[in-house]
C-alpha cells in the first residue's frame, strides 16, 4: 500500500455568508486600489517589527512543492542604501540613454521618470527578494526548487498587500542587471538571483502619483467568465 503523508484537518478556515462575503471582496477592493507605487518618500523612521511583521506575512505564500524558494533582506543601514542607489543610478543612466530602446522610454514617459533615485536613499527601507533555484524545505543546495518565479513572484503580491495595509507607501524597482544585489547583499550567487528591491516608507509630504498610474483596465478587458 502507498505510504500516504501526514495531514491534519482544516481548522481555521471561516466561512462567511454570500452577503458578507461580497462585503468583504468590496471593502478589501477599495483599500487595495488606494495602493499607489509612490516615488516621494519621507525619512521618518519605520519599525523594524512592522517590516518583519510583513516578511512573515509574504513568507506564507504557496510555492511549488512547499519549497518556499525565496529570501528577503531588509534593509536600513543608511552606507548599504548609498551603495545600491549608487549602483542602481549608474545602470538607470545608460538604460534612459538609449540603453532602453526606443518603445520602452516612450512607454515610460508618462510616469516621469528619469535615473534619479534618490529615494533608495532616503526611503527607511529597502527590502530586496531574492528567488533561490535549489534548497527545498531545508536549505540543502542539493535539493531543487520547483516553480521558483510563479511562487517569489506571488510572495512579493503578499509582501507588498501586507506592506499596504500596515500603513506604508511602496515602489516595485528592478534595475538591470540587478546582479549587483547579490554582492551587496552577501548572497550566494549560485543559490540566490535578485527578484526584485521593494522601496517600503512613508509618503513624503505633498507625495503625487502620474495621472497615468491611475488608470486602471476595466474588469470586461481583463476577465473572461466561461
Amino acid at each position: 500500500m502507498k505510504e500516504t503523508e501526514a495531514h491534519h484537518p482544516l481548522t481555521d478556515f471561516i466561512e462567511y455568508g454570500q452577503e458578507e462575503m461580497l462585503a468583504r471582496a468590496q471593502a478589501h477592493y477599495q483599500e487595495v486600489k488606494r495602493r499607489h507605487s509612490i516615488r516621494q518618500f519621507s525619512d521618518r523612521a519605520v519599525p523594524q517589527a512592522i517590516i518583519e511583521q510583513c516578511i512573515q506575512t509574504a513568507a506564507t505564500a504557496p510555492s511549488g512543492a512547499n519549497h518556499q524558494p525565496w529570501h528577503f533582506v531588509a534593509i536600513n543601514d543608511p552606507k548599504v542604501k548609498a551603495q545600491i542607489r549608487h549602483e542602481a543610478e549608474a545602470l538607470e543612466r545608460s538604460f534612459y540613454e538609449g540603453r532602453g530602446g526606443e518603445e520602452w522610454l516612450e512607454a515610460l514617459k508618462p510616469l516621469g521618470t528619469d535615473a534619479n533615485k534618490s529615494y533608495l536613499e532616503r526611503a527607511p527601507w529597502l527590502i530586496a527578494v531574492f528567488s533561490q533555484k535549489r534548497g527545498g524545505m531545508d536549505n540543502d543546495d542539493s535539493k531543487t526548487n520547483y516553480y521558483v518565479h510563479e511562487s517569489v513572484g506571488i510572495a512579493t503580491g503578499f509582501l507588498l498587500q501586507a506592506l499596504h495595509h500596515a500603513g506604508l507607501g511602496t515602489l516595485t524597482h528592478t534595475p538591470k542587471p540587478m546582479s549587483f544585489l547579490s554582492k551587496v547583499c552577501g548572497r550566494d550567487t549560485d543559490v540566490d538571483r535578485p527578484y526584485m528591491l521593494i522601496v517600503a516608507g512613508y509618503p513624503d509630504e505633498g507625495a503625487s502619483i502620474p495621472d497615468h498610474a491611475t488608470k486602471k483596465k476595466s474588469i470586461a478587458d481583463v476577465c473572461t467568465f466561461m
